[in-house]
C-alpha cells in the first residue's frame, strides 16, 4: 500500500469546497438602445417617417408627402400630435397620438378628395408593444385597404 503525501489532496475524497470555481463569464456586451426607446420627439421625424416613406414606395405606392405637428386631430379637435400624409389624387390621411409617446392611444383617419375626414378610427389598440416595425405595417397595410397603393 502506498501512502499519499500530507501535502497533496487525496482524488477520491474531494468535496464541493475543494471543487475550482468556474470561470466569470465575460463582461455582457451593452445592447443598444431600440429605436422605440427614443424620444417621441427624436422617434417620428428620424425614424417613422423615413420608414413609412420607405416602406410606401416598396409597396408600390406613390412617396407620399409627411408631416409631423401637434395639432387638432380630424373630427373631434382635441389637441394631439400626428403624422400628416398625403398621397396623389388628394388622398389623406393623419395618425394621431392622444399624448407625445408611441404607446399611447392612436386613431388614424382618411379622406379622398377635398373635404375633410368623417370618421376617426381606433388603431393598434390591442398590442402590448409598440415598435418601429408594426407601426409602419399597420399604417401601410390600412392605406393598402384603401387600395391607394400598388396596383389595386
Amino acid at each position: 500500500m502506498t501512502e499519499t503525501p500530507s501535502n497533496t489532496p487525496d482524488p477520491v475524497a474531494t468535496t464541493p469546497e475543494a471543487k475550482p470555481s468556474p470561470p466569470a463569464p465575460a463582461a455582457a456586451k451593452a445592447k443598444p438602445p431600440a429605436p422605440e426607446d427614443k424620444p417621441f420627439e427624436v422617434f417620428v421625424p428620424e425614424l417613422l417617417l423615413p420608414a413609412l416613406v420607405k416602406e410606401i414606395e416598396a409597396y408600390g405606392g406613390p412617396a407620399p408627402e409627411l408631416v409631423f405637428e401637434q395639432g387638432a386631430m380630424p373630427v373631434v379637435g382635441a389637441d394631439c400630435w400626428m403624422v400628416r400624409g398625403r398621397l396623389p389624387g388628394e388622398r389623406r390621411f393623419w395618425l394621431c397620438f392622444t399624448r407625445p409617446d408611441i404607446s399611447s392611444a392612436k386613431t388614424i383617419a382618411l379622406t379622398e378628395g377635398a373635404g375633410s375626414p368623417s370618421l376617426l378610427e381606433s388603431f393598434l389598440i390591442d398590442e402590448k408593444k409598440m415598435t418601429l416595425q408594426l407601426l409602419v405595417s399597420r399604417v401601410v397595410q390600412r392605406l393598402n385597404g384603401q387600395k391607394w397603393l400598388g396596383p389595386n
